[in-house]
């Protein structure tokens, strides 16, 4: 699922980037949990239903004694009464005798249960008449039997069940759209994962237990029906309805079935291998569809050579949703995304927006293969597919569409985790969860991110080819089966030239060879060994390098961000945290990548040679921040001065994000950091461009939000004389590489934003052409933002902007509408925005997270959003469920900026408050922490901050 992403998204709105098959294992083998018959237990250790009864089963998750093979499942929404009606048969495997089933099963109406043994289906009995109990808490159901199941044979148990279609974003729901006609049309879509299939029918939700799928949707004629499989036939009822009837699906969990009912049309296409792929989307967006079916059926056949594992079901669809939280769901087969993660108008998408949209179908298709093909036993472990799903995003778009340049926008995936891992209130990424709510906060960011950059930092110890080995090898070997962190450690492990059996570590001959790379004697680390150390404690390591002479003393201790080392509680958050780290690094004498794993807490390297300075983690491949003790940093900012080209375009990147990383620590100040900056109006390299504007842009908003109205006028001043050369040489169209487009986006953005005149004059032009032609103008969509933000600072402006916001077919185009409507100066107006969307009409409900973070970081809207938020916390928990990625978004964007005591406080005893009435998040003590740190930076920074820039003059 691409969250960013609940999936962690390349958020556009911001402008930010913010197997040889093996047999299959034993179905009775991979289900470990006690199947003691809690009947023979004290009742009173036993939660009551929901009549009063005993309830036969107190945990959270469901026993193991009953697993399901094959689901039968027939489904009728009804669109105009907005609820559904839906019959099941789960064959079932008796693994222990017991007298009861668990399912899962969420505010679902069970009107009658019928059980039969073989015996009956074979004899056509009836069946028996199931007693029901209920226990809302834990989302089950117990169904009761007569007389014991007996171990080693199968049951059917048929199911009548109803519901309404959810209101929200979650299990099966209902979402509408507006034609350019001004109707509103319905349409009923799924989302399960992680645990919300238990909404759509009663089912053993754990990702565990595997099983078919056979399903049928009853719809209208004027209506099409979608699911997992393709259509095997359509049967005519009474009353004019139609019965789709699908395939049976290969083996899978329940969070990845999916069944969609609208009245979209679509594009097709077939990939090399004969799978037909095609693209949905509501009528009036059909013309947006085509660069995502390219793209699909180009990535499709990539990863079928790439895993040497054909893609396994014979068709694939993928659809654009009107309402939908994530950026997109990977469902086997129907893989459902948000517009603006699918759908690409030539007009209106900017270069930052292909990228996007590329980047998130290259996610959900690897999704199909890791997640899909071979899922993690439980969430715990859900980095395995969402980390490999983001990496494989780098591999696979760098490959397909190299033009996108996607290799330099990796390195913002890992910079954006690291502020989090950061903290002390940061977690492994292995980390216990159980409930919907813990579960669902595994959803972040290190799963997605600091999972894909240590597989990366895997990938570049072992080299390309042995580490490609190991994931086909992990891939085949777990096929439609479950894995846990240890199967993928041994997989990577056991590839050894090969060789899958030695179990022994080893390296293939070509990286032994390789004249690039030198290596010490005796480094066969041991894969698992090295990676438990990521995965299973917290954190991000610091490497201290202090040079005397040709010696390198090297130490390792754990980054912590917002507390210093002279702070009293800093030893204490040291203590246990040691990580094998795989280092590199290059010097001023020669090209060779020198590398060293660094298992201790303090080792020593000798050069073979004197040299000016010494560049550890090359290309920025290894997930740790180098600080350079001594002259390290010196030498390296009067290389970069005196030419920068010396060091790799990633390594220069890297020294930018590390020094102002290490200012947030207290390591370094801001001074050195903003010195290394100065050699920025020489740099070509367009990504390492914009992460020195990003800080100093990051500082002037900080200052803004503040008022600290002198520093804010020098910083303005020394940002528009310091990139007035690169400012002078953006021209307003989308001309240019996919950097040149995105510099001009960031600049063009900044400029006006600082009431640069000829980037208000131009822009204020582009714009009233735009009025005057009744929005049909072509702006280039690069400049697109820039000029609607700039138009929406007039009351006529922003009411006409709002108009055609309501008009757009493209999302692209109403994203960029919205961000501009946020930048009003006038509070009336932002509020109007924000009521506009808790109504959900005009502006969707989906969209009103990305909003309040927006209007928070307007310093006229910062205190309004704030405020919103605790006046309307209960009516945000109807429309979000509380650990969802938007409720987070939302805690997350209306508080992370405030860098004030007395908001702290505020904040503090709001989260205390609804940590009383029984409410809590992982997100409210990083929230804290956050705000903690951005007071801390103040304090120490501010005096600096103020001195250089007058220096700077």
């Amino acid at each position: 699922m691409a969250n960013p992403c609940r999936k962690l998204l390349f958020n556009i709105y911001m402008g930010f980037y913010c197997s040889i098959i093996m047999p299959k294992m034993c179905i009775c083998s991979q289900f470990s949990m006690s199947s003691t018959d809690p009947f023979n237990k004290d009742p009173r250790a036993f939660p009551i239903a929901t009549n009063g009864e005993p309830f036969p089963w107190n945990k959270l998750r469901l026993p193991s004694m009953i697993i399901p093979l094959h689901y039968d499942l027939l489904v009728h929404p009804n669109l105009t009464s907005l609820d559904f009606v839906g019959f099941e048969k789960i064959e079932v495997l008796v693994r222990d005798a017991t007298q009861f089933i668990i399912l899962h099963s969420k505010d679902l109406e069970v009107m009658n249960v019928i059980l039969q043994s073989e015996e009956d289906l074979r004899y056509r009995k009836p069946g028996k008449k199931l007693n029901v109990l209920s226990y809302p808490a834990h989302q089950q159901i117990a169904l009761l039997v007569p007389e014991k199941l007996m171990a080693d044979l199968r049951y059917s148990v048929a199911i009548n069940f109803q519901a309404k279609l959810a209101n929200g974003f979650e299990g099966f729901y209902r979402s509408t759209y507006r034609t350019r006609g001004g109707k509103t049309r319905i349409i009923a879509v799924t989302d399960f994962e992680p645990t919300e299939a238990r909404m759509a029918f009663p089912c053993f939700d754990e990702p565990l237990f595997k099983a078919n799928f056979s399903i049928k949707i009853r719809r209208e004629s004027g209506h099409i029906a979608l699911s997992n499989m393709p259509k095997v036939k359509t049967i005519e009822l009474e009353g004019g309805l139609l019965e789709d009837h699908f395939e049976t699906t290969v083996k899978m969990s329940t969070y990845l079935v999916a069944y969609i009912v609208c009245d979209f049309n679509s594009v097709s296409g077939t990939t090399s291998s004969g799978v037909k792929v095609s693209v949905y989307a509501s009528p009036d967006k059909w013309s947006q569809t085509h660069y995502a079916l390219e793209a699909s059926l180009k990535l499709l056949d990539f990863y079928e050579n790439y895993f040497d594992i054909n893609y396994p079901l014979p068709k694939l669809d993928l659809i654009a949703i009107p309402d939908f939280e994530s950026g997109a769901m990977e469902n086997w087969g129907l893989i459902t995304y948000e517009e603006t993660s699918l759908l690409f108008d030539t007009k209106t998408s900017s270069a930052s927006d292909q990228l996007w949209v590329t980047k998130v179908i290259a996610h959900e298709l690897a999704h199909q293969w890791f997640g899909n093909l071979v899922t993690m036993e439980w969430w715990n472990d859900i980095w395995l597919n969402e980390g490999f799903a983001t990496y494989m995003e780098l591999i696979s778009v760098n490959a397909t569409y190299p033009e996108l340049q996607s290799d330099d926008a990796f390195l913002d995936v890992c910079f954006a985790v690291i502020k989090k891992d950061s903290l002390n209130s940061s977690r492994p990424i292995s980390n216990q969860a159980e409930t919907p709510t813990q579960i669902a906060e595994m959803f972040d960011a290190v799963s997605y991110n600091k999972g894909a950059c240590i597989l990366n930092m895997l990938k570049d110890f072992l080299n390309e080819e042995k580490f490609h080995k190991g994931i086909i090898y992990y891939l085949k070997r777990f096929s439609y089966g479950n894995a846990k962190n240890d199967d993928l450690w041994s997989s990577l492990s056991n590839s050894c030239l090969g060789d899958f059996t030695s179990g022994e570590f080893c390296y293939s001959d070509s990286k032994m060879t390789s004249n690039t790379v030198t290596r010490l004697p005796g480094e066969n680390v041991e894969v698992k060994e090295m990676m438990t150390t990521w995965t299973q404690q917290k954190g991000i390591a610091l490497v201290v390098v202090t040079r005397e002479g040709r010696s390198l003393r090297l130490q390792q201790e754990r980054f912590l961000s917002g507390v210093f080392k002279e702070d009293p509680e800093w030893r204490a958050l040291q203590e246990r945290y040691l990580w094998h780290i795989p280092l590199t690094y290059s010097t001023s004498s020669s090209n060779v990548i020198h590398r060293h794993v660094l298992k201790s807490r303090t080792d020593t390297l000798e050069l073979s040679e004197n040299t000016s300075w010494v560049k550890f983690n090359v290309d920025s491949n290894g997930y740790y921040i180098v600080h350079y003790e001594g002259h390290g940093w010196d030498q390296l900012i009067t290389q970069l001065n005196q030419n920068h080209t010396l060091l790799r375009p990633k390594d220069r990147l890297g020294l930018i994000h590390d020094a102002f990383q290490l200012v947030s620590a207290g390591r370094l100040t801001l001074d050195k950091a903003l010195d290394l900056t100065r050699y920025l109006q020489h740099e070509a390299s367009i990504p390492a461009l914009l992460k020195g504007l990003e800080y100093l842009e990051l500082f002037y908003h900080m200052m803004d939000r503040k008022n600290v109205s002198d520093v804010t006028e020098n910083l303005k001043h020394y940002i528009l004389r310091y990139f007035k050369p690169v400012i002078d040489t953006q021209s307003w169209s989308d001309k240019g590489s996919v950097w040149d487009r995105m510099l001009r986006s960031t600049i063009l953005k900044l400029a006006c934003y600082l009431n640069h005149a000829p980037c208000i004059q131009k822009a204020t032009e582009l714009f009233s052409q735009w009025m005057e032609s009744s929005g049909k103008l072509n702006i280039p969509s690069d400049v697109l933002k820039v000029v609607y933000s700039v138009g929406a600072q007039t009351t006529v402006g922003w009411n006409y902007l709002l108009e055609q916001y309501g008009l757009s077919m493209s999302g692209a185009e109403k994203k960029k509408i919205l961000y501009a409507l946020s930048t009003s100066k006038h509070q009336e107006k932002l509020m109007k925005l924000i009521e506009l969307g808790m109504e959900g009409e005009v502006i969707k409900t989906q969209e009103l997270s990305l909003l309040l973070y927006a209007i928070a970081r307007n310093p006229k809207g910062q205190q309004l959003s704030w405020n919103f938020l605790r006046e309307n916390w209960t009516h945000l928990l109807k429309k979000f469920d509380l650990g969802s990625y938007a409720m987070r978004m939302i805690i997350s964007g209306t508080t992370s900026h405030f860098s004030s005591k007395d908001e702290l406080q505020e904040v503090k005893l709001f989260f205390e408050s609804l940590k009383a009435q029984g409410l809590h998040l992982d997100i409210f003590q990083i929230i804290l922490e956050t705000i903690s740190k951005n007071i801390k930076w103040l304090e120490k920074n501010l005096p600096t901050l103020r001195t250089w820039l007058l220096v700077s003059s």
